[in-house]
């Protein structure tokens, strides 16, 4: 499969009834050069419009004059939304700035990135991960990261909703009937712009992380290569740590599997996980500052008491289950995932699933990830002892930096991570 140039695509970075924005360099608009800090607002009276220098517009762009020395900052910018590192930071960009109103938040504005792809990407491997991360890592990175754009770009219009639920009543062995709830996350497209900037999509900070020119040297040398099966591009996916087994997509979102995202032990000859590892150098390559708050994810262990359990859960289930008396694996994937959990309390008994779902109601934001083993201590706390960093579908971030390290190609980290797949240059 080709196509015949490099996309450009719109990346919607936020959203808010005001956005202060820095024009760093000379932009155009409406045929007149503009730089320096701009003030933008919504409608105070809730209608469809953007509001600047008192006038009222559809929607407005402004264009850098030189695009490979102008740049714009965003200010409090949201990132990490719904995860335990959400925070607020300036951000700075390349490419033009557009702003249009808010369809669906009446009065709100939201700030688009509209850049080229492979800029884009200079920009998403660095903000996925660290900068200072090893020439193969970061290609990789960069085909990986690309594969999975082009993939929602070529679908666009597919993705109608970010979750599915079905509801079932389900016999248990002892005969009585408990509901079981089955639900599977995946994103859903963005209507007024092709990607968000967050991990909802892939994370995407601008230049504000694209500190080294290894960085550009990674996209440019890999520029418009994918990973593509049976002359399709690949729904590339990755996560931080798998724990030393990837999983299946199937197991994580949509019941159809891809051949090119299956269960593999991410281990080295020795049979050593790669991404068994707290060698900071390697951390560091993957891990920014606020990842690096995560200090747990090969292995790590949650404990709540019978009190907290049965309070965590019914808040994030608005179920009153009563007290918590027991959770119960029910399916297990080969790479040792739960994906159908039994909970049970004295007022209500619920089977759940999949991944995400039981990650969520076991956390005020998300479990490690769902490869757990459920424990009762003598003084009858539960104890979640459980491996890796995310749903494991796909490249291991940690795994392919310890790769790296050790001397493998970016091609040798992604026939290993996706063994079905072929590298292919999609557009010149």
């Amino acid at each position: 499969m080709r196509i015949n140039s490099e996309p450009i695509i719109n990346v919607g970075i936020m959203s808010g009834r005001e956005i202060h924005a820095t024009l760093s360099g000379r932009f155009t608009f409406e045929g007149e050069t503009i730089t320096g800090d701009i003030e933008l607002s919504g409608s105070s009276d809730g209608t469809s419009a953007v509001t600047f220098r008192g006038k009222r517009y559809d929607a407005l762009e402004f264009t850098p004059e030189d695009p490979a020395h102008c740049s714009f900052g965003l200010h409090d910018v949201t990132i990490g939304i719904g995860f335990h590192w959400e925070r607020r930071e300036s951000q700075k960009f390349r490419g033009s700035l557009s702003v249009i109103p808010d369809a669906e938040n009446p009065g709100k504005i939201i700030a688009i990135n509209r850049i080229g792809l492979e800029e884009y990407l200079k920009s998403v491997i660095s903000s996925e991960m660290s900068a200072t991360a090893s020439p193969a890592l970061l290609r990789a990175h960069a085909v990986v990261s690309r594969s999975w754009l082009m993939r929602q770009l070529l679908d666009r219009g597919k993705h109608t909703t970010a979750e599915t639920a079905t509801t079932t009543t389900t016999r248990l062995p002892d005969g009585r009937e408990v509901e079981e709830i089955v639900k599977w996350y995946d994103r859903e497209d963005h209507t007024q712009f092709d990607v968000c900037a967050d991990d909802h999509c892939q994370r995407y900070q601008g230049i504000t992380r694209q500190t080294r020119p290894e960085v550009s040297e990674a996209v440019e040398q890999t520029r418009g290569e994918t990973l593509t099966y049976d002359d399709e591009v690949c729904d590339a996916r990755f996560s931080k740590c798998c724990g030393g087994v990837t999983e299946r997509f199937e197991n994580c979102w949509e019941p159809a599997p891809k051949h090119y995202l299956t269960h593999i032990s991410d281990t080295d000859t020795d049979g050593t996980p790669f991404c068994d590892t707290d060698d900071p150098d390697i951390l560091g390559q993957v891990l920014n500052n606020y990842d690096r708050e995560t200090i747990d994810f090969f292995r790590w262990e949650t404990r709540y008491t019978t009190t907290e359990l049965s309070a965590l859960i019914s808040r994030r289930s608005a179920t009153d289950f009563g007290e918590i008396t027991t959770l119960k694996p029910l399916e297990v994937t080969p790479s040792g995932r739960i994906i159908r959990l039994l909970i049970e309390g004295t007022k209500k008994s619920m089977i759940v699933g999949k991944e995400l779902e039981i990650r969520r109601r076991l956390s005020e934001s998300h479990l490690r990830s769902s490869a757990f083993e459920v424990i009762r201590s003598p003084e009858g706390d539960f104890i979640l002892r459980g491996r890796g960093w995310g749903h494991g579908v796909g490249m291991c971030q940690i795994g392919a930096a310890v790769m790296g390290a050790r001397g493998y190609s970016y091609r040798e980290i992604l026939h290993h991570y996706f063994p079905s797949a072929t590298i292919t240059t999609l557009y010149p």
